[in-house]
C-alpha cells in the first residue's frame, strides 16, 4: 500500500516540496525535476485556472500525488508542465528538447484529454437532468465517456495524471466554497473515480468519492463522519494495531507468509453500502477491514479459527464463499467480529489465487461495486485486467523503465470514440470513415451523406476518424449511397454494417426497376391481346408464381418469355412447353452416348424425343425431371424450376421420371447474371475470362444504371464444375459484386 501526500500542507515550503518531488529518482532526474519547476513556474506567473486556483498551484499538487503513488520522473515532469502549451504556442517543442521525447508525449496527451473537458462536464450536467427520464441511455453514455478517456491516450500514465489533476481540484474546492465544486463532484463520480477504481488506484479512488461526497451531499456526510466518532488517524491505528496483533498469531501457528492488509472504510463507501441494503449504521460491520492472503484453502480455515478466537464473532455475519462460490465463481471467506472496545471489524480470508480471479477475473472488484454485468466484454475488460496488473508491478520492480515500457504497450486502440454535434458519444471499430458514422447514427442519414466537417473542416468521405473528433454529417434532402462506396479500394465504407446496409439499399432498388420493368411488360402484353382486366395474381399462379412480383421479376429478367405468357393469357394447359427457339435449346453432341440421344435417361422408355428447357437450362448434374409435352416429346427442366412446379400442380400424370446418363458430353446453355460497378473495359474483362475458359457466348445482353452494371450471358458449358469455376473467376474481376447462375 502506498499513501497519497497532501498536496497543501507541502507546498508551504517549496524546498520542501521540491525535496519531496526528488524522492526515488536519481541525480540527473532531480536536476530535470528542480529546472522543470523553475521554468513552469516563468510560464504560468500569477496565472489561474477556471476553479480560480493557481497554475503553479495545481501543477505542484499534481506532482506531490504522484510521488505518493511512485510513478516515474517522466510523470512527474509531466505533471509540472501539463499547462505550458496552453500558454506557450512552442511550449511541446521547448519541453521536448529541454525534458526529453516521453515527457513531451505526457504533456501532448494530458492536452487532448483536456480538449474533452466541456464535452465530459456538460454531458455530465445534461444527464443529472435527463436521467430520471431515459437512465438506461444516460448510463450507457457514461459508460462510453470511461473508455473515451482511456482510448485517447496512447500511454496509460496520462490517465493517471487526468486522476492526479482531478483530486488536487477536489482538493482545491474543499478550502472553498465555491458553487461550481458541485458540477465537478459530479462529474467526478460518474467519470473519474469508476477510472481510478478499474485501475486499481485505490489511493485516489476514496479522496475522489470522498470529497465528491461531501460537496454533493454535505449533510448526510457530517453525520456519518459524526458517528464514526474518531479522527481518520486514529481509524488507521486501529488497523495497523489489528494487523500487528493477527500477523503475531498467525506466525505463532506455522502461517508464516501470509499478507494482512487494511484500510478503515471511507465515508461514501459506507454511505453506499447504507443505501444498497436499506441498513442504519450501526448495522454496518465493515467500517473498519482486514484482508488476509494465505498460501492454501486449509490455511484459510485455520486463519478464520484463529480469528474467531481472536474477537468475538457477529452472529450471521459470516459467509463461506469458498465452500459455496458466487455465481461470478467468486471464492472468500468473510466474517465479521466485536473488538474488546466495541468495535467491529470485518476479515477477509482467502488464497493467492482466489485473490487473483477476485482482483483480475470475472469477479473483479469494479464489476462488484459499479453493478455491472459479469458477462465477459471483450478485449476492453482484458486490458484493464491487464493494466491493474502493471499497477501491482510498479511495487514490485527496482527498475521503473520495465513497467513503464509494459503502460505504453497496453494502449486501448481496437475502438475510437467520436462526438456528434450534440455531444454524443458513438464508438466505431479503429478504420471507421464519416460514411460508417452517419450509418451508425441512422439508416436514412448513411444513404444521404454526401459530405462530412471533422472538428469544423470539411474532409474526403473516405478519412478515416480518430478518437476525440467532432464529425458534422452533411446530408441530402434525399437519395441514395453512392456505388463507389461499395469498392473496398477506395475506403469509403469499413465497418460490415455500413457495407450491408448499403449493399441492400441498391438490392432494394434493383428489385424496384424490375418490378417496373416487369410490370410495363405485363401491361403491354395484356393490352395487345384485349386482357387488361385480367387478374394478375391468377396469371401469376397460372406461371407458377406465388405471388405478382415474382412474376414481374421474372418477365425483366426474361425468365418467362412472351409466348408462355400469352399461353397463360389464353388459359391453355401448356404452359412451359411452348415458348419459341431459344426456350428450348438442343444440346449439341459430340459424339453419340449410346444410352440416349442427348445423355439423358428416361425411366421406362428408350430412344424418345428430349429437349432441355429453356426456362431454367439445366445441365449435368443438376437434378432433373421431365415433362411430357404435345408433340415436341419430353421436356427436361431442373427440379427446381419454378414453371415445372406449376405444370406438375396442373398435369401430374405427365410427368415422368427423368436423369442423366453415363455419358453426358455434349454442351449445354445456361444464363449467367453479373452485377458489377460500371467502368470502361468492364465487358472486355468479363469477356475475357469466358474466352480463358474456352467458353461459347450465345446470347449477351448489358444494361447499366447509376453507375451500377448488369451482364446477362448466355454460354454452352460442359458441366456445372466447369460452370462454378468460371463464377469463381467472374467474381475476381475488378469491379464485380456478385455472379451467378440465373
Amino acid at each position: 500500500m502506498v499513501s497519497v501526500v497532501h498536496s497543501v500542507a507541502a507546498q508551504s515550503d517549496l524546498e520542501h516540496s521540491l525535496q519531496t518531488l526528488s524522492e526515488g529518482l536519481s541525480a540527473q532526474e532531480t536536476v530535470k525535476i528542480h529546472q522543470a519547476a523553475e521554468f513552469a513556474r516563468s510560464v504560468y506567473g500569477d496565472r489561474l485556472l477556471g476553479s480560480d486556483e493557481g497554475v503553479w498551484h495545481h501543477a505542484l499538487g499534481m506532482s506531490l500525488i504522484l510521488v505518493g503513488l511512485k510513478l516515474d520522473a517522466d510523470t512527474r515532469l509531466a505533471a509540472l508542465l501539463f499547462a505550458v502549451p496552453t500558454y506557450d504556442e512552442h511550449g511541446l517543442e521547448k519541453i521536448e528538447e529541454r525534458f526529453g521525447l516521453s515527457t513531451a508525449q505526457l504533456v501532448g496527451g494530458i492536452s487532448r484529454l483536456n480538449h474533452l473537458r466541456p464535452i465530459t462536464h456538460g454531458f455530465v450536467a445534461h444527464s443529472a437532468e435527463s436521467g430520471e427520464q431515459n437512465p438506461a441511455e444516460v448510463k450507457a453514455q457514461i459508460e462510453v465517456l470511461r473508455k473515451m478517456l482511456l482510448a485517447m491516450v496512447e500511454d496509460i500514465r496520462v490517465v493517471l495524471l487526468r486522476l492526479a489533476s482531478r483530486t488536487q481540484t477536489l482538493r482545491h474546492y474543499a478550502v472553498l466554497n465555491e458553487n461550481l465544486r458541485v458540477q465537478v463532484a459530479r462529474e467526478t463520480l460518474e467519470l473519474y473515480s469508476p477510472l481510478a477504481n478499474r485501475l486499481g488506484v485505490w489511493e485516489l479512488k476514496w479522496e475522489l468519492e470522498d470529497l465528491s461526497f461531501r460537496f454533493l451531499h454535505p449533510d448526510t456526510y457530517k453525520k456519518i463522519a459524526k458517528q464514526l466518532d474518531e479522527k481518520r488517524a486514529e481509524r488507521e491505528q486501529f488497523i495497523a494495531d489489528a494487523v500487528a496483533r493477527l500477523s503475531r498469531e498467525l506466525s505463532a501457528a506455522g502461517i508464516e507468509d501470509a499478507e494482512i492488509y487494511g484500510r478503515p472504510k471511507h465515508i461514501y463507501s459506507i454511505w453506499n453500502k447504507m443505501r444498497r441494503k436499506g441498513v442504519e449504521f450501526s448495522e454496518v460491520y465493515d467500517v473498519r477491514a482486514l484482508r488476509v492472503i494465505v498460501d492454501s484453502v486449509k490455511d484459510c480455515y485455520t486463519t478464520l479459527g484463529i480469528v474467531h478466537n481472536m474477537w468475538s464473532p457477529i452472529p450471521k455475519e459470516f459467509d463461506d464463499y469458498i465452500s459455496n462460490p458466487k455465481g461470478n465463481n467468486y471464492r472468500s471467506l468473510h466474517t465479521a467480529v466485536h473488538c474488546p472496545d466495541g468495535r467491529s471489524l470485518e476479515v477477509q480470508i482467502r488464497t493467492r489465487e482466489m485473490h487473483k480471479h477476485a482482483e483480475l477475473g470475472v469477479a473483479a472488484h469494479w464489476r462488484y461495486k459499479e453493478g455491472a454485468k459479469s458477462a465477459v466484454q471483450g478485449n476492453y475488460d482484458e486490458k484493464i485486467a491487464w493494466l491493474r496488473q502493471l499497477l501491482t508491478w510498479k511495487d514490485e520492480v527496482t527498475d521503473s523503465s520495465d513497467w513503464v515500457k509494459h503502460y505504453k504497450e497496453a494502449a486501448l486502440d481496437e475502438t475510437i470514440y467520436v462526438m456528434t454535434p450534440q455531444g454524443r458519444v458513438v464508438d466505431l471499430p479503429r478504420g471507421a470513415t464519416p460514411v460508417d458514422f452517419a450509418y451508425r447514427l441512422h439508416t436514412d442519414l448513411g444513404h444521404r451523406c454526401r459530405g462530412a466537417k471533422v472538428d469544423g473542416a470539411l474532409v474526403t468521405l473516405n478519412t478515416q476518424l480518430e478518437t476525440g473528433q467532432r464529425v458534422e454529417i452533411v446530408a441530402a434532402k434525399q437519395g441514395g449511397p453512392s456505388r463507389d462506396w461499395l469498392n473496398p479500394a477506395l475506403g469509403y465504407l469499413f465497418t460490415h454494417r455500413a457495407r450491408a446496409k448499403a449493399r441492400q439499399w441498391f438490392s432494394t432498388r434493383a428489385q424496384e426497376e424490375m418490378l417496373a420493368d416487369g410490370r410495363a411488360i405485363l401491361t403491354r402484353e395484356l393490352q395487345r391481346m384485349g386482357a387488361t382486366s385480367f387478374r394478375t395474381d391468377d396469371l401469376a399462379v397460372r406461371l407458377g408464381f406465388s405471388k405478382i412480383d415474382d412474376l414481374l421479376i421474372a418477365l425483366a429478367r426474361a425468365d418467362v418469355g412472351q409466348r408462355q405468357l400469352q399461353t397463360a393469357i389464353r388459359g391453355d394447359d401448356e404452359v412451359g412447353s411452348e415458348r419459341p427457339g431459344v426456350d428450348e435449346v438442343s444440346v449439341r453432341k459430340s459424339k453419340a452416348s449410346g444410352i440416349s440421344d442427348k445423355g439423358i435417361l428416361i425411366v421406362g422408355v428408350d430412344r424418345l424425343l428430349t429437349q432441355l428447357a429453356g426456362c431454367c437450362k439445366p445441365a449435368p448434374p443438376d437434378p432433373i425431371v421431365g415433362f411430357v409435352t404435345r408433340g415436341k416429346g419430353v421436356s427436361i427442366h431442373r427440379a427446381d424450376c419454378s414453371n415445372f412446379t406449376h405444370m406438375e400442380a396442373m398435369h401430374p400424370e405427365r410427368v415422368i421420371e427423368t436423369e442423366w446418363g453415363a455419358e453426358t458430353d455434349g454442351v449445354f446453355a445456361v444464363d449467367i447474371e453479373v452485377d458489377a460497378q460500371d467502368r470502361q473495359g468492364l465487358l472486355r474483362d468479363v469477356s475475357e475470362v469466358f474466352t480463358r475458359e474456352k467458353i461459347n457466348v450465345i446470347a449477351v445482353n448489358t444494361q447499366s444504371r447509376q453507375g451500377g452494371a448488369h451482364m446477362s450471358f448466355t454460354a454452352e458449358i460442359s458441366n456445372v464444375n466447369q460452370l462454378k469455376r468460371t463464377l469463381a473467376l467472374l467474381n475476381e474481376v475488378k469491379g464485380v459484386v456478385g455472379a451467378r447462375r440465373s
